[in-house]
């Protein structure tokens, strides 16, 4: 059962733009429904984990706000720090599921048991499920949906709204 999702963020958990304003602030967009399917996935008693390349505190500030237990940013090596989280959890790669969308994501998503990349990602990335939705429009939500599905959650999964 999947205990644990990576998440990439540029590309996935955000469209991947880099917007800057004439003063330099730079921010990016979030998809509040892919915020809700995470924040529902922590309450299920399940985890969350950032491995990204970048850094920013935008995204530091966002994992914060999902209740997101692990944020790595500027990683080089994101198969490595998902070992390590895995390691800190007692968990292992059977339990875990990751989201990426281009080249640095490809070795994690060729470790996980179940993998997801956007719709809009790079064509060479080939995961377990290429999503309907693009990066930062949902596909975040839509990979937790489909875990919960695969993994009999639904009625656990809804029994928060009926």
């Amino acid at each position: 059962m999947i205990e644990i999702i990576f998440l990439d963020v540029d590309g996935c958990l955000s469209d991947g733009g880099i917007y800057k304003t004439n003063s330099g602030d730079e921010f990016k967009r979030f998809d509040v429904k892919d915020g809700f399917g995470v924040e529902q996935w922590n309450k299920m008693g399940k985890l969350t984990a950032i491995i990204t390349g970048k850094s920013s505190t935008i995204v530091e500030q966002r994992a914060k706000e999902l209740g997101i237990k692990y944020c790595f940013q500027g990683v080089k090596d994101k198969l490595a720090k998902a070992g390590e989280i895995l390691e800190l959890e007692g968990l292992s790669w059977e339990n875990t599921a990751a989201i990426g969308d281009d080249f640095n994501d490809m070795r994690l998503l060729s470790k996980v048991a179940l993998s997801f990349c956007p719709n809009d990602a790079h064509e060479l990335v080939k995961p377990s499920i290429r999503l309907s939705k693009n990066g930062g429009h949902g596909a975040v939500r839509q990979m937790i949906e489909i875990i919960i599905d695969r993994s009999n959650l639904k009625d656990e999964w809804m029994k928060r709204w009926l």
